[in-house]
């Protein structure tokens, strides 16, 4: 089963490699990152790198597409090779999805029109107006189509597509392996459970990028 996950410059690490770390445990999985071209591709703080074992046109037809989300996104809403790519393997796959601003860019390759999907809670405007039914949920499925909210959403995004893939029996050893039972300090991962004044900090000194 090959697993693509695109990466591309300032991706942010944890949109593809929360996903990596349970995907790659499914029986009989193949990850591949790849990309435009296969070198390494650096990620939004630039501190860490990922290398692309493969170019785009090395991996036409995955099983499973995913595309992480980051500020680098901005770059890649012009219709161009990353979308013709996508819009080919999307053809084939069995599930196309996406994490945080991912789905800017399967929106904007036109695979998301009419679809339910999500983002990060910054992107949903954006979101919508691509042509996505936008949902405020951390976690949406919509026939194939599996989208994540923001950055750490991508780990339960990861889980519930590895139970639909392989059962939840397998899924949940995976969770298990990962020791994945989130105690977060603080109750302030959503802007509906943030003080207000740190959603406003957020929303004044993110990296975030609009696309509109």
């Amino acid at each position: 089963m090959d697993i693509a996950i695109l990466i591309y410059p300032r991706f942010t690490a944890l949109d593809a490699v929360g996903p990596y770390e349970v995907l790659s445990r499914l029986p009989g999985a193949r990850v591949t990152f790849v990309a435009e071209q296969a070198t390494l591709q650096r990620t939004d703080t630039g501190q860490l790198g990922l290398l692309a074992d493969a170019a785009l046109e090395e991996l036409p037809n995955p099983e499973i597409v995913l595309v992480p989300g980051g500020p680098g996104q901005s770059e890649l809403m012009e219709d161009g090779p990353v979308h013709a790519w996508l819009r080919a393997a999307d053809a084939t796959s069995t599930w196309t999805a996406s994490v945080c601003t991912g789905s800017l860019i399967l929106g904007a390759a036109g695979l998301l029109t009419g679809r339910r999907a999500t983002s990060n809670w910054q992107a949903l405007d954006d979101l919508g107006g691509l042509g996505a039914e936008v949902v405020h949920e951390r976690v949406v499925f919509d026939g194939k189509y599996a989208t994540a909210a923001g950055v750490t959403a991508g780990l339960d995004m990861a889980l519930s597509l590895a139970a639909k893939v392989a059962g939840d029996q397998v899924a949940q050893a995976i969770q298990l392996g990962l020791e994945y039972d989130p105690e977060p300090p603080f109750d302030a991962g959503s802007p509906g459970k943030a003080p207000a004044e740190i959603v406003e900090a957020v929303r004044a000194y993110s990296r975030f990028e609009h696309v509109s």
